[in-house]
């Protein structure tokens, strides 16, 4: 017998496991995702990505502000659902949401937990040179990211793989393991572990503070820090006479040299200790493009100190 479903969910990383369920049997009765944003020069209102792609569906769709008050819990409460999906909804679930669902509510969440908990999991992962990742599928308390784990997809993490690249295959295998994980519930046979005590980090939301890339720092770092931050919001230099320029891919690069120093004509950038070499860059309202595009364009000598 399908479930009945509320799917709570806002960016691209969610709708793979909406079209999964969609087309599953379930019987989805109400998608909740965030607000439309402006966007855009003329700043027009932008339904999220689960919302347009719900609307394509015919599916329900309703954007509170909150859910912290009686009347959300009671209107929750009205759909009759037995369990809820969340996936990367971006609001608080107090615990009268959570109790309006007989079988409760089941988070994607995109890392191995209890490392990388919070905002952020694929972009920090990637920024502090881990090897693997993964999603799982939790039942949420009202912790953050603390509910006990119904399944797990583990991921390696490529040396070159830059956080958009996770993002998709991340979101494709959660849509699948998702799906496995609430036929399960179905059956009754469903098995939750608690998370381990040890080993729990936080993903904070990334600051566009830290986004600048520091030479300095050896070239592994710098390497992990450019991936970890692509395509958004992007590590960034300032070249002279030209403007920021945002990386989006890198590689291990040759020579040595003063830090931010060109070493050569394929856009080798020297580090706190070996080099970088950037594969993928963009300026400012442009489009991206490979170095060899970007040079043919913006000759960059070799000598020349980014900042």
């Amino acid at each position: 017998m399908a479930l009945r479903l509320v799917f709570m969910g806002t960016p691209d990383f969610a709708v793979p496991t909406l079209v999964e369920l969609a087309g599953s049997g379930h019987d989805i009765v109400a998608v909740y995702t965030r607000a439309p944003k402006p966007a855009g020069r003329g700043m027009a209102l932008k339904p999220s990505p689960v919302a347009r792609e719900a609307g394509g569906f015919g599916l329900p769709v309703l954007t509170p502000q909150s859910l912290k008050d009686a009347d959300a819990a009671a209107a929750m409460r009205a759909h009759g659902a037995d369990a809820a999906v969340v996936v990367a909804y971006g609001l608080i679930l107090p615990q009268a949401i959570l109790n309006a669902f007989p079988l409760g509510c089941f988070n994607l969440h995109a890392s191995l937990l209890p490392r990388w908990r919070g905002a952020a999991p694929i972009q920090r992962a990637i920024m502090t040179g881990d090897k693997e990742t993964g999603v799982m599928v939790m039942k949420m308390d009202e912790g953050l990211d603390t509910g006990p784990v119904a399944m797990a997809e583990r991921v390696a993490i490529g040396p070159d793989v830059t956080t958009g690249d996770l993002h998709d295959e991340l979101a494709r295998l959660g849509a699948k393991l998702m799906l496995v994980a609430l036929g399960a519930l179905e059956r009754g046979s469903l098995t939750l572990t608690p998370q381990a005590a040890e080993g729990a980090t936080y993903a904070d939301k990334i600051d566009k503070r830290e986004t600048g890339i520091d030479w300095s720092r050896p070239w592994n770092k710098v390497h992990d820090h450019c991936r970890g931050l692509s395509p958004f919001p992007g590590a960034w230099f300032e070249l002279p006479g030209v403007g920021r320029i945002k990386v989006l891919r890198t590689t291990k690069g040759d020579g040595l040299g003063e830090p931010g120093r060109v070493l050569d004509e394929r856009l080798s950038i020297a580090c706190g200790s070996g080099a970088v070499r950037i594969v993928e860059l963009q300026r400012g309202g442009g489009k991206s493009m490979s170095a060899e595009e970007f040079l043919r364009g913006t000759p960059v000598a070799r000598g020349t100190t980014l900042h």
